[in-house]
């Protein structure tokens, strides 16, 4: 993708540059230098951060963050890419992992913050489930997630929400979930950002949040729409898609309710 083709897809998306630093990563001077024709040759990290925010580069993501993440593990690289659920099944039950596409990746544990948001995000939605006499289930981690419905891919969400009661079995979700929501953590920033970014997409999730406790904004992505990325920070009420927007999670009162916990960490 040019820097043309990124500028039009701002233009087309109404994108600030202060989003597009937000999604992609990357500095704001840094992105306003690029845009804005001042750095004439940008570097190819720089270039592929922005594809990532303006680009349909799904296997691109996927691979980049993949590597990224083996170069972090401690397991035998030989054997990354073949394991299976028989393997993910054999784990010790106090070792905590991912298994996405036969490649394990850890989950550290969380902290105070990370499941202060998770509780509070996942009670908003029972909440509102509950009032509606809906039969949307929301459930939160730890529960395993069989998103692609084979053998190599096996997720814990954070929090989630699924319509379809059927896809409950035998102790997982077969399939994709109607909402999936992560809340960022230093441990698994780019791996949710990238990596289970396209995933989700890609096996049919219809809505999904990153919020972020340290930059204190939420990223939603809405892929049945055309202009699926919208950005929120800790001062708005962010509407959920799945539901139309008549559920609307108030930030500022959950940020206020756990505020206390950043002087703890």
């Amino acid at each position: 993708m040019t820097i043309e083709e990124m500028r039009q897809r701002k233009r087309e998306l109404g994108y600030s540059y202060e989003q597009i630093a937000e999604l992609s990563g990357l500095p704001l001077g840094t992105v306003q230098k690029v845009l804005g024709g001042v750095t004439k040759s940008p570097r190819y990290d720089t270039l592929k951060a922005l594809e990532s925010v303006f680009g349909d580069k799904k296997e691109m993501m996927i691979r980049e963050a993949r590597a990224a993440y083996m170069e972090e593990q401690d397991y035998e690289k030989s054997q990354q890419g073949r394991y299976t659920l028989d393997d993910y099944y054999a784990l010790p039950e106090e070792y905590r992992a991912e298994l996405i596409d036969g490649v394990f990746y850890d989950m550290a544990a969380p902290t105070s913050i990370h499941q202060a948001f998770v509780g509070q995000v996942y009670r908003k939605l029972a909440d509102y489930i509950d009032k509606k006499k809906g039969t949307c289930v929301p459930m939160s981690s730890p529960l395993d997630v069989q998103l692609d419905c084979d053998h190599k891919t096996m997720l814990q969400p954070d929090v989630m929400v699924v319509c379809d009661r059927s896809k409950f079995r035998k102790g997982v979700v077969y399939g994709a979930p109607d909402l999936v929501a992560e809340v960022l953590s230093n441990s698994t920033r780019r791996k949710d950002m990238m990596l289970k970014l396209a995933k989700y997409e890609a096996a049919g999730v219809r809505e999904y949040w990153l919020v972020d406790p340290d930059k204190r904004k939420v990223i939603v992505y809405d892929f049945q729409s055309d202009l699926n990325v919208r950005l929120y920070d800790f001062t708005q009420k962010v509407p959920v898609g799945i539901f139309r927007g008549k559920c609307v999670i108030d930030f500022q009162k959950i940020y206020e309710s756990v505020s206390f916990l950043y002087d703890e960490e």
